[in-house]
Parts: C-alpha cells; structure tokens; sequence
C-alpha cells in the first residue's frame, strides 16, 4: 500500500510542485532527499515482507523508481534522461539502505 501511495504522489505534478517549491535554490536536494527517504522506507518494507537480500532490495526499489519515471514522462516530466538515471540511482540507494532499518530483518 506504502509503495501504490508514494507512486501516486510521485506523478502527481502538484504534490511535485508543492513538495519542492521551484522559487526554492535547493528544491532539487529537497527532492532528491525526499525520494532516498521514501524508497528507503519502500526498501524496508520490502525486506521485511520478503526477507531479501540488501542487493535484491536495491534491485527491486531500482525498477520501481525506473517504474515512476516512465510514468512521470507521461504524465507532467520534464527531467533530461540524466536526471532520470540519477533518481534511478537514489531508488536503489535508497532501497538498500531500507535493508538497514533496524527490526526490518529481525520479522
């Protein structure tokens, strides 16, 4: 449910907009944290759910963002194809460090 919620929020082009204000000098870090944290999170429930592995968890939470990207194209994005590789790379960051959560493997 955690993960349809965050996919919804990300291609909502207002909930973007509104998350990491544009008039903002560091809206790009703001956002870019935010997804670390939400895939983070993604990762962690993953884990917890599946027992997988760390790499397998960065894996999966990688498509997943890779998911949203298409789907952000599609709907409002206008992010160079590099600025997609690099939120592809914060998804399994971040899913990796959601393997890290303490209690996540400890079910």
């Amino acid at each position: 449910m955690v993960a349809i919620a965050f996919f919804l929020i990300a291609i909502n082009g207002e909930m973007y907009t509104l998350t990491s204000p544009p008039a903002l000098s560091f809206h790009v870090l703001l956002r870019k944290s935010y997804s670390i944290v939400a895939f983070a999170l993604i990762g962690g429930a993953f884990v917890w759910a599946s027992g997988a592995s760390m790499r397998t968890a960065a894996l999966v939470v990688a498509a997943y963002s890779c998911a949203i990207e298409i789907a952000q194209h599609f709907t409002y994005g206008k992010e160079p194809f590099s600025w997609n590789v690099i939120d592809v790379l914060c998804g399994a960051g971040g899913g990796s460090l959601g393997a890290l959560i303490p209690g996540v493997r400890a079910r």
